[in-house]
């Protein structure tokens, strides 16, 4: 999979909500971040705590065979690169 375009009239939010979204389809998770999701984790100011949290809360189980960091990890990164984005993606 590509690069996540950014070079659209999209609201920033939007690029971000789809970005993740992109992460998640290569990682192979079925999880899709409507508007409605999206804006309810906004009211997380980290972005690794509102990956946390939503897997925590939407996708308990998986808690049982991988370490949350982990996976909130391996999210960001792939959301990262998608994005082009550079940095220290622990920072966040």
């Amino acid at each position: 999979m590509g690069q996540v375009s950014q070079t659209t009239t999209a609201a920033p939010h939007e690029i971000e909500r789809n970005a993740f979204n992109a992460a998640f389809s290569e990682l192979g998770l079925c999880w899709h971040w409507d508007e409605k999701t999206y804006a309810e984790l906004q009211t997380i100011a980290a972005e690794s705590e509102r990956v946390r949290r939503y897997v925590e809360s939407q996708h308990r189980h998986l808690l049982a065979a991988y370490d949350a960091d982990f996976l909130v990890d391996a999210i960001r990164v792939t959301k990262s690169r998608l994005t082009g984005e550079t940095g220290n993606v622990a920072a966040a």
